[in-house]
């Protein structure tokens, strides 16, 4: 969900231990893991904040590494009776099960080769179509590791637009823990990159903003916003600059990070921007008993100054990120990210939601049921509407790939096509963009794995598919360090 694993963590913990591994001071795990500390380290407790708040930072930075383990240990074991996150996943694989119906053991046979190193850190790259259960075909490609350059800060949650009237490349990233946006530019179809520029800076030059959801409108202004979606942040200028004003809006609590829907009348000018958003329905994270998400439609005629009241989607309960485009034929096509399975809820790991699409033909009046693609383990996805009127749609595997002949797991980024307007896609023939296997078999070993995917298409036809990976995880972590990296490739 749009609090996704990597970021919903960042908000608790790191309150006293600066460590993202829970969402909430409310939730079982954050109180399980407060139990586990002596009472006079528990922070808040009793009279001012404890000793957590004022002990050294000498003991803090002694007991940070087995406080981080054992927290990791409860995410991911204690939590449920003392069985891992993980273990549904791999005992549905073993049964055949790989998050879809359109994946099968002999399609991954292929494509997953049991000693594959991962790509990152070479340029030349290749990326595989399947053709069935037949041997793949080969398409020359570009791997780069983008973030590679940032002295190992963290970099997640990639945004790619492309600015025709420069004919420029810009990419919005998510860098340090906690994240704070930057950008950087590039001047040749995606071959060499600038340096880090960020949204926003303090007055002693440190980052302080955080912007999600880079659209552009053309013309060179640019629109972001905080998940929170109480602000906007503007630039007019082809995103040299930045400003940030409170937005008019109704509605309470909602939250998105997907780029906005642009809709656009004659001349191309933008008549509206829409978007998807959503909020909890009020039942537990982790409870079977109903959908945790319910997503919602709302549109702005004055380029995200002030939005209509966003309307409750009945189609998209249990719906939570929402990436839209305009069909060739005029429909509105959503590709959601939909609740873990209610076999899966008690393990309270977003890593199990699916994908799905929502149509609408009304220009978002209504829209029709959510026709799931992926049951679990494939999320995050973008679209790309194709000259040919057909639609590309990537996305991540984080769930679903067996593990490897060394028993690490395997996480993947691919991409899928619509001839018919989102209606129906080619499993069958999609394409693999990038594939790597973890470094780790414990209860971190979904530190390796992979969140978001943006893709842009450029006048010569070339695709450009920026990913968040941690592959670079190290059996020494002991927490989530995410990099971002790029696939340049084609489909032809």
């Amino acid at each position: 969900m749009p609090v996704d694993f990597q970021m919903k963590t960042t908000r608790t913990i790191t309150r006293y231990l600066k460590l993202p591994l829970l969402r909430s001071p409310r939730s079982a795990l954050h109180q399980k893991l407060r139990r586990l500390l002596p009472r006079p380290f528990r922070r808040g407790e009793g009279r001012g904040e404890g000793l957590l708040g004022v002990v050294c930072p000498a003991v803090l930075s002694v007991a940070r590494f087995w406080i981080v383990l054992l927290a990791a240990k409860l995410v991911t074991s204690n939590a449920v009776g003392g069985e891992s996150m993980l273990a549904p996943a791999l005992k549905a694989i073993e049964a055949g099960d790989f998050g879809g119906e359109a994946v099968t053991r002999a399609q991954l046979d292929q494509c997953l080769p049991p000693s594959k190193p991962h790509p990152f850190g070479q340029r030349e790259h290749v990326v595989l179509q399947l053709d069935g259960e037949k041997k793949p075909a080969t398409r020359p490609a570009q791997m780069q590791w983008i973030s590679q350059p940032w002295n190992g800060e963290n970099a997640q949650m990639p945004y790619l637009v492309y600015l025709p009237e420069k004919d420029r490349v810009l990419m919005l990233v998510q860098c340090r823990q906690p994240i704070h946006s930057a950008f950087i530019t590039s001047a040749d179809h995606g071959e060499t990159w600038s340096a880090r520029r960020w949204l926003s800076v303090d007055t002693n030059g440190q980052p302080n903003s955080v912007g999600l959801g880079l659209t552009c409108l053309g013309d060179g202004k640019l629109l972001a916003f905080p998940e929170d979606l109480k602000a906007l942040w503007t630039s007019s200028d082809y995103g040299q600059t930045w400003k940030s004003t409170a937005v008019s809006d109704p509605g309470s609590e909602r939250y998105a990070w997907d780029p906005l829907l642009v809709v656009r009348g004659a001349g191309g000018r933008v008549e509206r921007v829409a978007q998807g958003c959503w909020k909890p329905t009020g039942v537990a994270w982790g409870s079977p008993d109903a959908p945790y998400s319910q997503a919602y439609f709302r549109s702005s005629a004055d380029e995200g100054q002030t939005w209509s009241e966003a309307a409750k989607v009945p189609q998209w309960l249990g719906v939570n990120e929402v990436s839209m485009i305009v069909a060739a034929n005029g429909d509105w096509v959503a590709a959601c990210r939909i609740d873990y399975p209610k076999r899966f809820a008690r393990f309270q790991f977003d890593h199990y939601g699916g994908l799905g699409v929502s149509i609408s033909k009304d220009r978002g009046k209504s829209w029709s049921d959510v026709k799931r693609l992926y049951e679990w383990g494939r999320h995050h996805p973008s679209m790309v509407l194709l000259p040919d009127k057909r639609i590309l749609m990537t996305y991540v595997v984080r769930l679903g790939y067996p593990n490897n002949a060394q028993g690490l797991p395997q996480f993947g980024v691919e991409a899928v096509i619509s001839s018919d307007n989102g209606r129906t896609w080619d499993f069958g023939h999609r394409y693999v963009l990038a594939t790597w296997a973890g470094t780790l078999k414990d209860e971190r070993s979904w530190f390796c794995s992979v969140q978001s995917t943006s893709t842009v298409r450029l006048p010569d036809g070339t695709l450009l598919t920026a990913f968040g990976t941690g592959f670079n995880n190290t059996a020494e972590a002991t927490r989530c360090k995410m990099d971002v990296a790029l696939t340049k490739w084609r489909l032809d």
